[in-house]
């Protein structure tokens, strides 16, 4: 057992991560950020906690692209196929529970 104090957690980068747990082909990951991660798609879900900070989450319908600001302790799903990137505002920490070997 061991417990993650998430605000003192950083990084010597930008989404430097620390393993939190590898469950049933998932990875649990603390991340901390002061800079946008990129366009991506996963090939499989993606959950993503904001913990500590604000994050502009940009993501795409169709051909529309579309922003939201997560606070800390909100929450962002990510099914399959979502293009989606993080804009962190300033420095951030966030909990991503995705498939192992997701980038």
């Amino acid at each position: 057992m061991r417990t993650i104090r998430s605000r003192g957690f950083t990084s010597d980068r930008a989404w430097g991560a620390l393993d939190v747990a590898a469950i049933a082909g998932a990875t649990v990951r603390l991340h901390w950020t002061d800079r946008p991660y990129r366009w991506h798609v996963n090939d499989g879900e993606e959950v993503f906690a904001v913990l500590d900070g604000r994050v502009e989450m940009r993501y795409r319908q169709g051909e529309d692209e579309h922003a939201v600001v997560l606070e800390a302790g909100d929450l962002f799903h990510a099914a399959a196929g979502d293009a989606h990137v993080a804009h962190p505002i300033g420095e951030a920490r966030i909990l991503v529970i995705e498939k192992a070997g997701s980038l």
